[in-house]
Formats: structure tokens, sequence, C-alpha cells
């Protein structure tokens, strides 16, 4: 190909997108990024158009440079006669003064294209730290700057390395990996020379956002203290083909089309895709690409329940979908819906809906029930019960009415906050249904212990509770989840007597129901697959362990309880849900910045989180692999003074989709100061409900809440004062209950942390007053260093 010309004109081109050309893109100023939709829409209708200039660059067989405007260059590498691949869009004077300093090929080890620009990296390994997070000045500080300005280029060449010394020997974070060894990991030959000069995790970090996303996974992992035969096994080999006799499959560094189904790219095939880039900065890499750790979990065939834990970001909702994907491909005809994809929030059930519309089509959609899981269990309860006409209330609009029982009664021994849990986690969660197994009961982990006695007013006044609800016509979802559970208990062991009958009788074969409809009678789904499932309590447990046969790949789980928002303990194992043996843990980041990631995680410092099954779990080796600026701090004096400086920060970002923005505080009120102070300032800003947003335009404003699942390119939390978070009253507990007292401390962190990991570019964190004690670690001297 090198030296020939385009050829004759080309109708409806592929155009892919290498990995990372699309986080490279979107850090472009709004009009360049609008230039390069144009420019794609228009490429692949004709990529001979005579606008484009399209070239061959002197030098390289494969690298073609295209005009994307006045001063910007589109850098493709040409795969096939009407099959491109855009490898990077930069500034013209950059393409022509670094020709000889762009590389590309297939790396011998993984298969995949590579492209890597060497000066770019240079640049990102030699940019000076940025500032540390820290207490703003008394005057109010210049807002951070915009998290789409470009890395400045070098004026000056880069000096030569001096000779290493014995000391800078053992400073440089690689010296005990030799170039062979790294090679044979998969890392990029042409960034091995600097790799194995790195000397400080900032040059680490410099060059794993520039590098191939592989380069930079392996080298994080080395420099967690990951053994080398272990980042191979996990990281490297899942990457390469094996043959029977252990050795690996040779790659074919001249087969292109091969290198490129094996390579982390997007193919663009329609504007819609194309207008993403502008409205949300996102390609939407997830409908086509999952890494190859995650392709395993996916595809793994499993002996019962399995669990798929990880941080933020790391793509467990990806795995899910696609799970729910693999699963559907393996069910015989039929126009059944066997596999439930559930999770705990309304919000995130109807994303997960479009989101697998978007990986699978209506032939997927088809097979699969998606639902929330409050609303299954209403389902089940409605069809033993229809029409029963009670009116479903929350967690919080029980607490109200337990208070105003204890203010009818008088009852002063007991506050609502204790009998509203008592009654969730051990009358409920348990089943309990008399006094006699209310004293026989367990109370594991409830902190304050309660005689005989007690436990006797305690009943008496949950039966006035039950009561109560009764007459007033109310139930909570609690309840209703509850008598979901009994009633596909039930219905399960119903299927296994007929079962047994049957095989005793006749052998196994088909069983019918009792129910004169004539009916079959079996598991409702064969597969279930939940999201968030650290936030399901167990009643939404036992339930779904009776919907479907305890069989292979029956249940499968993702969630982190980093992020439990909700106060549902549970031990899985205890429910019938046994993932022993069966569990595996995501790393890698894919959303947010190293920067914001450290910041976040140190907002958890010091705590326990449990691992759904008795054990504890951490975010040990959590990373990203995505670099940017540092979160800012800022302080005021008053809420009236923060809400100006939550004003002036969203105008600094004006460049960003104001859908792309969001704002995020403690209370409903105020979520309603900041959308009405950001509407004096000509801010159009909406507010996110249990619905979703009011509208479909402006900046997003909510509680912690209300930002479960969702994703911003630039996040103010605000309000994250002494008081607010964690709220006041929680301290009243540590000396009558400290059991409680730590799990409400846990809860707040986990919230201030779900809201914290949303920011994919940029963070702010604001207070009035007092800042909150979570913020310690963030603000002290070299914490974000």
């Amino acid at each position: 190909m090198t030296g020939t010309g385009p050829g004759t004109p080309t109708k409806s081109v592929t155009l892919r997108l290498l990995d990372k050309a699309d986080k490279e893109i979107v850090k472009l100023d709004r009009a360049i990024v609008g230039a390069v939709y144009k420019f794609q829409h228009e490429f692949r209708k004709n990529p001979e158009a005579g606008g484009f200039d399209l070239k061959q660059l002197k030098g390289h067989d494969r690298l073609w440079s295209a005009r994307v405007n006045r001063e910007y260059r589109a850098l493709l590498l040409r795969l096939a006669g009407d099959d491109w691949l855009l490898v990077s869009v930069k500034h013209r004077g950059h393409v022509h003064r670094n020709l000889d300093r762009l590389t590309y090929g297939i790396n011998q080890v993984t298969g995949a294209i590579e492209y890597v620009d060497l000066q770019v990296v240079e640049e990102g390994v030699l940019r000076p730290t940025a500032p540390t997070a820290q207490a703003p000045p008394a005057e109010p500080s210049p807002a951070p700057p915009s998290p789409s300005a470009e890395p400045r280029p070098e004026t000056e060449p880069r000096p030569e390395t001096a000779p290493q010394s014995a000391a800078d020997d053992e400073a440089r974070l690689f010296s005990e990996f030799t170039a062979e060894q790294l090679a044979d990991l998969g890392v990029a030959e042409p960034l091995i020379p600097i790799v194995l000069k790195l000397t400080t995790d900032d040059e680490l970090l410099g060059l794993a956002e520039y590098a191939p996303r592989h380069t930079g996974e392996v080298l994080l992992r080395l420099r967690d203290g990951v053994p080398y035969d272990q980042v191979m096994q996990q990281v490297t080999d899942p990457l390469t083909g094996r043959r029977d006799d252990g050795a690996r499959e040779p790659v074919d560094t001249d087969d292109w089309q091969t290198a490129v189904e094996r390579s982390q790219t997007v193919v663009i095939t329609d504007d819609a895709s194309l207008q993403s880039i502008i409205e949300e900065g996102d390609f939407g890499r997830w409908k086509v690409f999952l890494h190859p750790t995650q392709e395993k979990l996916v595809h793994r065939a499993y002996s019962g329940p399995a669990r798929v834990s990880g941080g933020p970001g790391t793509g467990k909702t990806i795995v899910a979908l696609h799970r729910v994907k693999h699963l559907v491909d393996r069910l015989p005809p039929g126009h059944t819906k066997p596999v439930l994809l559930t999770t705990f929030n309304r919000n995130l059930a109807a994303d997960l809906r479009t989101r697998l519309m978007s990986l699978g089509g209506p032939e997927t959609l088809a097979r699969v029930d998606i639902t929330h899981v409050d609303q299954l269990a209403t389902r089940v309860v409605s069809e033993s019960a229809p029409g029963s006409g009670k009116r479903r209330i929350d967690d919080a609009q029980a607490l109200l009415e337990w208070r105003q029982l204890l203010l009818e009664t008088g009852e002063n021994r007991w506050d609502a906050e204790f009998l509203s849990d008592e009654w969730n986690q051990v009358i409920l969660g348990q089943a309990v249904a008399s006094r006699s197994e209310y004293f026989r009961a367990r109370r594991a982990g409830r902190g304050r212990s309660v005689t005989r006695p007690d436990r006797a007013e305690i009943w008496q006044l949950a039966e006035r509770f039950t009561q109560r609800l009764e007459v007033s016509g109310l139930e909570t979802y609690r309840q209703v989840a509850e008598r979901a559970a009994q009633l596909e208990i039930a219905r399960r062991h119903k299927i296994e007597e007929r079962r047994k009958r049957q095989e005793e009788n006749a052998g196994p074969g088909n069983i019918h129901a009792e129910s004169g409809t004539g009916a079959w009678l079996r598991h409702r789904y064969r597969h279930i697959v939940v999201d968030e499932a650290q936030d399901l309590s167990p009643a939404h447990w036992k339930m779904l362990r009776a919907m479907a046969p305890q069989e292979p790949d029956d249940l499968f789980l993702v969630g982190d309880t980093h992020q439990r928002i909700y106060d549902n303990q549970v031990t899985l194992g205890s429910l019938g849900v046994h993932i022993r043996g069966r569990s595996a843990r995501l790393t890698l980041s894919y959303r947010t910045t190293h920067e914001i990631l450290k910041s976040a995680t140190h907002l958890l410092d010091g705590t326990d989180y449990d691992d759904l099954d008795g054990g504890t779990d951490n975010l040990g080796g959590y990373r990203s692999v995505l670099h940017g600026m540092r979160p800012w701090l800022r302080g005021a004096e008053s809420w009236d003074g923060e809400l100006d400086l939550v004003a002036e920060q969203v105008r600094a970002w004006h460049h960003v989709a104001r859908e792309s923005v969001a704002v995020c505080v403690p209370t409903n009120d105020m979520a309603d100061d900041v959308v009405s102070r950001l509407a004096r300032r000509g801010i159009v800003a909406t507010k996110i409900t249990s619905d979703g947003p009011k509208g479909g335009e402006g900046v997003h404003v909510g509680t912690m809440y209300r930002f479960k699942g969702l994703e911003y390119r630039c996040m103010i939390i605000a309000g994250v004062s002494e008081g607010k978070v964690p709220r006041s009253s929680v301290d009243a507990w540590e000396s009558t209950d400290k059991t409680r007292h730590q799990r409400e401390l846990r809860r707040a962190r986990s919230l201030l942390f779900v809201a914290a990991t949303r920011a994919r570019d940029a963070l702010v964190i604001t207070w009035s007053g007092g800042p909150s004690r979570f913020l310690r670690p963030l603000r002290a001297p070299g914490a974000n260093g």
C-alpha cells in the first residue's frame, strides 16, 4: 500500500476509533469536537471528497492524514480499502513536526493494534505535578482549570538523559524487570526504553494516560506489587491464545483485519453514535468492548451463584449486561422471558433496559424481564391477592409513622429509629410471626442488647405499628418483599414435592400446576442477574433464590459494598445464596481519573466493609489508567456564599455540555436552593427526582442518593459540612449504640464516596462553616501528592 493513492471513491466505508482516541477527542475545544463529528459523518460517505486533503504520511506505509478543519488533522490507519481506523486528532503543526515520533503496529504478544505518539507520551511523563488539593485561601480562589485543556507542548527539546548511577538505578520503578520481561507481558515495545527510566508515580501516570491501555494496566499492576507471574496470568494471558502444549499461538503482525478484532476499537456506524460525542463526551465503548478479564467472567460456566465485585467504574454493570446477553444467546428458541435482570433502584432499571437494547437489540430484550426488585415483589404479591388497594411506603415514610405512634402512645423508652430498624432487620428480616418466635430471634449486629421483658415491650409496639398501617391502608415495601419471599418459597416447595413424586412414580418430566388453569408450575426464571447487589435486603434475596432452580448459572451478582447506601446488611450464605469459590473482583476503573479515584478512596479511610458473605472486602489494587486534575476543595462562610461558589464553578465549565455537569447535595431543600441560585445566574438546571431528571436540559442537581449509577464529566459536591455529612443526629448513637453509630457513619461515607466517583474529569467539593470530618484525609498536607 506504500506510495499509492487512496484509490477510487468508496461508499459506506467503515470508520473505527482506536481505544483512547475518544478520550483524546473529548478533551479538545467544543468547536473542534463538533468539527470531528462532521468530519466522521462526511468521511464515512466518501473519504475521497476533496476537502479532506487525504494523504499518506511520508515514511509511513499505513498512516494517513485527513483535514478536520483549518487547524486540525485526523490521523488514520488504513486497514483495507474501505476499512479505516481513527487513531488521533492533532493540530496540523504537531503532525508535521513529529512524523518520526508516530509509531504503530501489531503487538506481538496480544495481537492488538497499537498506536503511540512518543512526543505526547514524553510530554505526559515530563508534565509538572498538578497542585495539591487543600483548604482554599481566605479570598475566593479562581475556578480550577478547564478539564478540556490540553497539555501545553514542550517548546524546548527534551534534554538528553544522563548516564544512570547505581543510586539512579535503585530509584527506577521497574529496575527489577528486563526489557524482555516487559515485552513478554505485552508492554508496547516503543515505550519500553521510557518505562525503564521512570522514577516517580507521577511519571508512570503520565505514561499510562497516553500509552495503550494494556501497557498501562500491566505497569500499574507491577507498581502495585502484584507478582510478575500473576500479572502474566491475570492481565496478559487472557489476551493470548494457548495451544494444548501451553505455548502461545503465534501472532501474524501483517494480519491487520484479525488485529483490529483483537483491539479495543469502536465502530461508528451512525450519526446518533457520533452525536453522543457532542452531547455526552462518551462514545459508548461498553456497547462493543469487554476487557479480556471481564469477558472471561461473562462467558464462564458457573456451578452455582457467582459474584463480581469492584470499585466504581470498573465495569460491573457492563459485565452484568453482557452476561445477560450471553445467557440469552444460549437459550433454546422461544417467546418466554426466562432471564431476569433486576436492581434495587427504579431509575437504574430503566437505564439497564436502554443499555441492553443498545447492546443486544430487540431479540435479546424480548427474552429478558427487566424490573427493579420491589416492583418484582409487588407483582408476586398482587398475583396472590389482587386488588388489595394498599398504598406502599418507603423506609423514610415508615419512620414517620413510627414517630407518630410513639407520640400518640407517650412511649419514650424506645426511639423511632431503633424500633424501625428492629422491625425491618429482625422481625421482617427473619419472618418472625409471633411473640415466642421473636423471643428466640437472633439479633447479631444490632449493637444494643435487649432483655426478655424488653422484647415483650418491643413486640407489643410492633403489633400496634402493624395494626396502624393496616387501619391506614398502608404497607411498607419491606413487608411486600417479605410476603413475596414467602410466596415464592412456598411455590418452590410445591415444585420440589411434585418433582419428587413424579420421579418416584414415572421418572422426571414436566410438572403441572394444581390450579384449574392447567398452567405449568415451574420456577419463574432460569437465570437471574442482579446489579447493585449490595443494596438488596434479606427478603429480596430469599425471594430471588426461590425464583430460580438451584442449577449451574442460576444467579449472577455484581455489586460493591463500599457503595451500599441503604441499610441492608446481609450474609448471602445464610439466605441460601452460596458464592464461596465463585467470586471475582475487578480493579481497573474505566470512568474516572487516578486523581479523583485516590481522593475518593481517602473518604473511606479506616472503615471496614463486608463482602456480602461474612468476610471483609477492600479496594486493594483499585486503579485507573486515566490522568487528570486533582479535586478542588473550597470553603465559604455561609450557605449563601457557598451557593455563589457553586454558580461560579458551573460558569467556569461553560465549554462542557450542561447535561454533563452535576451538583450533588445532602438534602432536597439544598437541591432546591442550588436550582434557584443557578437560575438567578442564567444557568438552566434540572432536579433529579425518583423518576429521574425533571427536564431534559440543564445542569443536573440532586441529593446523593439520586446519583447512584450516573456519571458526569464535571461534578460539584456541595454542602459537605460538619453536621450535614454526616448529619448531626448520627452522633447521638455513639453513647447508646456504638454498632449503630459505626453503621450510620459507614453509610454516610459510602454516600459521599458514591457521589465523588460519579465524576469523570473534574471534581470540586465545597462546604460552609466547618468542613466534614470525612474530608480530613483530603485536606492533610501531601494527601493527593
